[in-house]
């Protein structure tokens, strides 16, 4: 999701516990650098989450006999992407929703998002609690 500019791996050298958890880091292909994944921008944070969840998602597919994950929902996040970073997100969102064949539910208040989104479910606020509308 970065175009090839960043992928996570695995920490060399970690000055932690090993039961902590899972210590990433960030390489940065364009320079030839690694870094904490403390120092990624809130976009490019968004964007290493959403990408470790998907590559999750995959690995339990590919591993687990059978088991098939067909819907996502992600919330919020996308109002910390650049314009090229949402165009990013959201081609590959576009790719796992129509070839995949998954169900992709995105909750937003972004304005830019919510026009590029087809299919919607508004909820509004009521006196008395709360709307749906369906949108197509």
């Amino acid at each position: 999701m970065t175009d090839g500019h960043y992928s996570l791996k695995m920490a060399v050298e970690s000055n932690r516990a090993k039961n902590v958890g899972l210590d990433l880091c960030i390489a940065d292909h364009w320079n030839d650098t690694e870094r904490d994944v403390k120092s990624l921008s809130g976009g490019e944070s968004f964007l290493a989450a959403l990408s470790l969840a998907l590559g999750l998602s995959e690995e339990v597919q590919a591993t687990s006999g059978g088991i098939r994950i067909d819907s996502m929902f992600i919330d919020e996040g996308f109002g910390s992407l650049d314009e090229t970073s949402l165009d990013l997100v959201m081609t590959a969102l576009d790719e796992l929703a129509h070839d995949g064949g998954s169900l992709i539910g995105i909750i937003s208040h972004v304005e830019e998002l919510k026009a590029r989104i087809d299919r919607k479910i508004l909820i509004t606020k009521t006196h008395n609690g709360s709307s749906a509308e369906v949108e197509c």
